[in-house]
């Protein structure tokens, strides 16, 4: 919860800086406040997505468990494909 506010104010924040930027006419401004706001968007993306995956995790373990071992086999098997 405490990366999801985190994000939000940096998405803020960026935003503030963008318009003023916009406003003063500074494309460096402008263009350092966008950065910063996608930098908080996709922060508060990620808190969501951890939450989310936590919450299927405890929800159904041998389904995640089944998946990770799906994701191992297929990893392995391009990797080894590669070194033949």
């Amino acid at each position: 919860m405490e990366t999801n506010v985190k994000g939000m104010v940096e998405e803020m924040a960026g935003n503030a800086q963008a318009m003023a930027g916009d406003a003063l006419g500074d494309d460096s401004m402008r263009l350092t406040g966008r950065a910063k706001a996608l930098c908080g968007s996709s922060q508060r993306l990620a808190a969501h997505a951890a939450c989310s995956a936590r919450d299927t995790i405890s929800e159904n373990p041998l389904a995640m468990l089944g998946v990770a071992l799906g994701l191992g086999f297929a990893v392995g098997a391009l990797w080894a494909s590669k070194h033949h």
